[in-house]
């Protein structure tokens, strides 16, 4: 139903704002806590860190449950969090309350996709499970973008309430709209278990990892890069973060349908990207008007990028979709922890500007991986 498909995605919305709503504010919180910037991205790492060490086991002990009541869960955690951050309390407070939620994150999205198809049409799956997946490129043109102008004109413990008020609206839909939800036949572990024992799977899963780690070397730093390596300020880098969503949420509308028609094809269109990016960000310069247009086609190619890793890997797996998912999950954010973690690294050592160059070696490995599991198809 389409219906829960949307309230799947309000709730993405809320995860999705509090785990990267950071981004734009990483300069200001480096600054009030009076530590690096690399440091301070260890609440994005950390944060993405505990959902590629977790996720998958605590999706596999939460796949019993009434899956409304596990969304409910999982979405008041994330309340929790925005609350206590907005209060700017001790650095270790607010690294610990970033982590709470994240162990529950992929459990949501795995059983918010399997509430969106769960009555839907074999062929329309991929595109219910765009609705749902375009929770991130909504959040990337409202609450993210918002919460950095917001901050921009007073503190960055505003951008926290803008997540605190995306939760509690998100609660709502889920409260008010979704039915019970109990699962009538649980699967067991060892058949779920039994995908991490097909090469394409393992292939499929080593692509989803080198593709957000190449496109989170810079991502993680959008507001750091925009401001020392092409000279923007915060508040003109809300502006980049809105115009970067507002395309993103057609992206992902145009990858669901695509993704319909061709799976691997999709995600190597939007992967190309990674190598792309880095070249015009170089060529565009101290030119603003071009970085704008560059910043657009970033926008698109990089926004449907948990979409088709997801549904690149649930292909190889069809029938553990909720397993599937949250291993995508975990080894997307294992990639943002990668990606964040380089990108610091080579901001201290070399300087900013030099990030993009990650995204081109690990996109070339993703590219491999598509090639690799391509050709295995193509033998069996």
């Amino acid at each position: 139903m389409k219906k829960h498909a949307y309230i799947g995605c309000l709730g993405f919305l809320a995860v999705i704002t509090t785990e990267f709503g950071i981004i734009g504010i990483l300069p200001q919180i480096a600054e009030h806590y009076n530590i690096s910037i690399d440091k301070a991205g260890y609440l994005l790492s950390a944060f993405a860190l505990v959902i590629a060490l977790t996720g998958p086991f605590i999706t596999l002990l939460a796949s019993g449950f009434d899956r409304k009541k596990v969304m409910l869960t999982a979405i008041f955690i994330f309340l929790i969090t925005g609350v206590v951050s907005s209060f700017s309390p001790p650095f270790w407070l607010l690294m610990l309350v970033r982590i709470l939620p994240a162990f529950l994150q992929p459990v949501y999205i795995a059983t918010a996709l399997s509430v969106a198809i769960s009555h839907a049409d074999k062929k329309r799956e991929n595109e219910l499970m765009s609705i749902v997946f375009s929770g991130v490129a909504i959040a990337s043109v409202t609450t993210i973008p918002f919460a950095t102008w917001l901050a921009s004109l007073w503190s960055w413990e505003y951008s926290f309430m803008v997540q605190a008020i995306v939760s509690i609206v998100a609660l709502a839909g889920i409260y008010f709209v979704l039915p019970q939800m109990p699962v009538k036949e649980k699967k067991s572990h060892g058949s779920q278990l039994k995908i991490l024992t097909q090469p394409t799977f393992i292939i499929s899963t080593a692509m989803n990892f080198f593709m957000i780690t190449a496109w989170f070397s810079t991502y993680s730093y959008f507001a750091e890069y925009l401001n020392k390596a092409k000279a923007m300020d915060t508040t003109m880098v809300s502006y980049m973060l809105f115009l970067f969503g507002v395309i993103g949420v057609l992206a992902n509308w145009i990858a669901g349908k695509m993704l319909n028609k061709n799976i691997a094809g999709t995600t190597t269109f939007f992967l190309s990207g990674t190598i792309l990016i880095p070249v015009l960000l170089y060529f565009s310069d101290g030119n603003t008007t071009s970085t704008i247009i560059v910043i657009g086609i970033w926008g698109f190619l990089f926004s449907p990028s948990f979409l088709n890793a997801s549904t690149y890997m649930i292909s190889s797996a069809p029938d553990s979709l909720e397993f599937a998912n949250s291993l995508a999950t975990s080894f997307g954010n294992l990639g943002v922890t990668l990606g964040t973690t380089l990108g610091g690294w080579i901001i201290i050592t070399k300087g900013v500007a030099y990030t993009p160059y990650i995204g081109i070696v690990f996109g070339v490995l993703a590219f491999l991986m598509i090639g690799l599991r391509s050709f295995l198809e193509r033998k069996a």
